[in-house]
């Protein structure tokens, strides 16, 4: 059974890919999470090997869903997921405990790289 990822973007189409990747890739999508705030809850819920998560969402930010997730779970692996441009975010969500952070729009390749890279 391939390992257990939980996938947060607000958009679902950005979802729909990443999960379709992942899929293809032997993955396991566990849950999907539309923002920060209901990302917190799946993890604590569904307790995943991964979380791909989005940096700019509405009610609760990716980098503070990742502090959440990582106060109760401090060896939790969090990927960022970022559009072009969002450097300092990511530094920030990197120094906040996210294990690497793949760029929009995805690359399969690129993906499945940092997945394992993060689960290894």
């Amino acid at each position: 059974m391939g390992k257990k990822i939980l996938i947060v973007d607000d958009a679902a189409f950005m979802r729909m890919m990443i999960k379709d990747i992942l899929v293809k890739n032997g993955f396991e999508v566990v849950g999907e999470a539309a923002d920060g705030a209901e990302a917190v809850e799946k993890y604590a819920e569904l307790s995943p090997d991964l979380v791909t998560m989005d940096i700019t969402m509405p009610e609760m930010d990716g980098i503070q869903a990742l502090k959440a997730i990582k106060e109760k779970d401090p060896s939790a692996v969090i990927i960022m997921c970022s559009a072009m441009g969002q450097q300092a975010m990511v530094i920030d969500a990197i120094s906040a405990g996210a294990k690497d952070f793949i760029v929009k729009p995805f690359q399969a390749d690129r993906v499945i790289e940092a997945i394992e890279k993060a689960l290894s």
